[in-house]
C-alpha cells in the first residue's frame, strides 16, 4: 500500500491535471490544487512574484508537502516563417522558466524528501510542423530536469512526464498528429505515480 503524501498539483483544472488528480485522490493522496482559476490556490506560474506567493499561501493554508506535481505549460503553435521573438519567449515563459520557478522557489521550502514532477512532451523527439517553439520548449525542460537532480538539496528528487497526444485531445489539434497513435491521458496520469511514489530522480518517464 502506498503512503498517502500531501502534494500541489499545479494546473489541476486542464485535461491532463484533471487526470492526475483524480488518480492521486483515488491513490489516498492529499491534492491541494493550484490554477488561475477554479483551485484551491490561484497562481500564474508565468510570474515569479505569483509562484513565490503560491508557495507563501500554501505554507501558511496547508502546511508542508510532500511533492509538487505541475500539468501546466503553454506555448505557441505557428509556422517557423511567421514567428516573432515575442512567440519564443512566451513559449520559454509559458513552459520553461515557469516550470523551473516552480523548482527553484520551491527548493528552500520544500522538506528534503520532497519531489517535483514536470510535463513536457513528444515533441521533444519528434518535431512536427508549427511545433518549433513547442519542441524547444519541451526540450529545454527535459535537460533541466536531468541537470537539476545533480543539485537539489537534501534527498529531493525531480522527473518529468512527457506524453504523446491524448485520445481526449485529438480533435483540438486536427490533422497535426496524423499518424501518431494517441494515448488516453490516464496513461500519462499512471507516470505521475511512478515520479512521485517512486524513488528515481532525473527521468523522463515517457508515454507513447
Amino acid at each position: 500500500m502506498n503512503e498517502s503524501q500531501k502534494i500541489l498539483l499545479v494546473g489541476a483544472g486542464g485535461t491532463l491535471g484533471r487526470a492526475v488528480h483524480a488518480l492521486l485522490d483515488a491513490r489516498g493522496h492529499q491534492v491541494v490544487t493550484a490554477s488561475r482559476t477554479g483551485a484551491d490556490l490561484h497562481v500564474d506560474i508565468t510570474d515569479p512574484a505569483s509562484v513565490r506567493s503560491l508557495y507563501e499561501q500554501l505554507a501558511d493554508r496547508h502546511g508542508p508537502v510532500d511533492a509538487v506535481a505541475c500539468a501546466a505549460g503553454s506555448v505557441p503553435w505557428r509556422p517557423l516563417a511567421e514567428l516573432t521573438t515575442e512567440d519564443v519567449r512566451a513559449g520559454l515563459e509559458g513552459k520553461v522558466v515557469s516550470q523551473i520557478e516552480l523548482v527553484r522557489q520551491g527548493a528552500a521550502r520544500l522538506p528534503a524528501h520532497a519531489s517535483y514532477t514536470l510535463v513536457t512532451g513528444i515533441l521533444a523527439r519528434e518535431p512536427l510542423r508549427t511545433g518549433s517553439v513547442a519542441a524547444l520548449a519541451n526540450g529545454a525542460v527535459e535537460s533541466f530536469v536531468r541537470a537539476a537532480a545533480l543539485e537539489l538539496p537534501g534527498r529531493q528528487r525531480i522527473n518529468a512526464v512527457s506524453p504523446t497526444v491524448f485520445e481526449e485531445s485529438l480533435g483540438a489539434y486536427g490533422d497535426t498528429f496524423a499518424g501518431h497513435d494517441a494515448v488516453p491521458v490516464s496513461r500519462a496520469a499512471n507516470a505521475y505515480v511512478k515520479s512521485i511514489e517512486g524513488h528515481r530522480t532525473g527521468q523522463v518517464f515517457l508515454v507513447e
